[in-house]
């Protein structure tokens, strides 16, 4: 990971090495962050927080990143599972903290720079309240978007056999109709 900055020593070890197989992956596509921002939903900025460890990333990023490395389908259930396990212990950034300055979401680049700049590790915000759970970006590109489930629906599986009945009584409408002016 020769070129990555140092991640913070207080980061937690699931997202430590959620963090640095994120970036041993997008190391992996030989891609620039501005060409991996141009392949994904995700511009270079989300990228170098997300790589730095400065923010959590979407689970739609995750699967952006391994769909543009080529992962299998395993590996990419592999990945969701560390995401799991890494944002469920990720150090919050309390909302409006001066704290977050000089780090990559400032427009550092992603290698150089101090170490751990703009992680606030107690999760806690100016007035002492615990900040909430970090939730998933609901935001989908379309190109990410699994397709819609039609068989939990049920109107899609419940039209089939009536569509199925009506081209049989069609079928057998022409078949007698042809019978009879044959004759």
């Amino acid at each position: 990971m020769g070129s990555w900055q140092p991640l913070p020593e207080q980061l937690p070890p699931e997202v430590r090495h959620f963090v640095e197989q994120l970036r041993q992956l997008k190391d992996r596509t030989g891609l620039s962050l501005v060409a991996l921002g141009a392949r994904t939903a995700y511009s270079k900025s989300s990228w170098q927080r997300y790589l730095n460890a400065t923010q959590p990333p979407p689970r739609q990023a995750v699967v952006a990143l391994c769909r543009v490395a080529g992962l299998a389908s395993e590996d990419t259930e592999r990945f969701g599972v560390r995401w799991e396990l890494a944002v469920g212990v990720w150090p919050r950034v309390p909302m409006g903290a001066d704290s977050v300055s000089g780090g990559p979401a400032s427009g550092d680049s992603v290698s150089g720079g101090s170490s751990g700049g703009g992680i606030a590790l107690g999760g806690s915000s100016a007035d002492g309240a615990v900040a909430d759970a970090y939730e998933d970006d609901p935001t989908l590109p379309w190109w990410d978007a699994p397709p819609p489930d039609v068989s939990s629906s049920g109107t899609a599986m419940g039209r089939l056999p009536l569509y199925a009945a009506l081209l049989l009584l069609a079928l057998l409408l022409v078949t007698v109709v042809g019978a009879v002016t044959l004759g």
